[in-house]
């Protein structure tokens, strides 16, 4: 009797120790760290040319309190405005940047530089202000690795996240080279731009509402992206309208087709940046709530691609 009584409550105490084991927070995935240090204006480029304003060279710099590890996951990200409006502390970018650090990356929030074209209305100066968008985030991604001790940076998991303009950047980064782009809207000097595919050697994209120019690119590598859209945006096309631009669900099809890893969170009946109807600059609680879903789903995402299986 005492026995069967001892493997009871021995039974009973594995249990709940299991379970307990279950519910601890999972770092990269959830929240792990209560505290999130910032460090503000950060220039990024040391070399700026002539006319352009040094803002554009700035980033925020996000990471966990009391964290002791060496080697952090950096996710940089970029914020939206077609290219033409938006900084590092608009919409979503603070708040992804600070929620992302409690799991326990470190994130990077980058200004780059504004088109003075007009990116809304015309596709090759929406194409132009990607390109040069990237080749300010191809800056900031040297000044991380070459600075990845000070600010303790895993350099083979740099991941790239963004919302609208941000995500098309992201996209784009990645899955296209310079010439790809030239050829869009610079035909006569195409020829001089590099054809190298993601040369950053980028991790992942985190894609909220972002677009590709061209889902055929996606046949140039095979790195993981996740995305969240609503599917009533009329900004930046779920799927495909007239111009040369691909939403998240033109991409996830695609990719599914050619075996790369992606995962998709659909927003049925939202519209741009997961509002119900589309207010720029501003955001109320319903829309923040919507983007703390996406996060989440993005969070699942990358603990399962690029954690998970090599855990360290």
């Amino acid at each position: 009797m005492q026995k069967q009584l001892l493997i009871i409550l021995f039974s009973a105490f594995f249990s709940n120790f299991l379970f307990a084991q279950q519910n601890l927070p999972v770092k990269y995935k959830n929240f792990v760290f209560k505290n999130v240090n910032v460090q503000k204006n950060i220039s990024y480029n040391n070399a700026i040319k002539k006319g352009i304003k040094a803002k554009y060279y700035l980033l925020d710099f996000y990471e966990p309190s009391a964290d002791t590890a060496l080697r952090r996951p950096l996710i940089i990200w970029m914020h939206g405005g077609g290219f033409k409006f938006g900084s590092k502390n608009a919409n979503g970018t603070p708040l992804w940047s600070k929620s992302f650090a409690k799991r326990g990356f470190v994130c990077a929030a980058i200004n780059y530089r504004l088109s003075k074209k007009k990116p809304l209305a015309k596709f090759p100066d929406l194409v132009e202000g990607c390109y040069d968008a990237i080749e300010d985030l191809k800056t900031a991604v040297a000044f991380f690795k070459k600075n990845y001790s000070v600010y303790k940076i895993d350099t083979n998991r740099i991941i790239l996240g963004g919302n609208s303009a941000g995500g098309i950047m992201a996209m784009q980064a990645v899955y296209s080279s310079s010439n790809d782009l030239q050829k869009l809207f610079n035909n006569d000097s195409a020829a001089n731009y590099s054809n190298a595919i993601n040369p950053m050697h980028i991790a992942a994209i985190i894609n909220f509402w972002g677009a590709i120019f061209n889902t055929y690119w996606l046949k140039n590598t095979n790195i993981p992206i996740v995305s969240a859209q609503g599917t009533r945006d009329r900004i930046v096309p779920f799927e495909h309208r007239d111009i040369p631009l691909y939403g998240t669900n033109a991409i996830h099809k695609k990719a599914d087709l050619l075996h790369i890893p992606n995962e998709l969170k659909t927003f049925e009946g939202y519209g741009h940046e997961l509002h119900k109807h589309f207010i720029p600059f501003f955001a109320g609680s319903g829309t923040k709530k919507r983007w703390r879903e996406a996060e989440q789903f993005a969070a699942d995402f990358l603990y399962e691609q690029l954690f998970r299986k090599n855990l360290f």
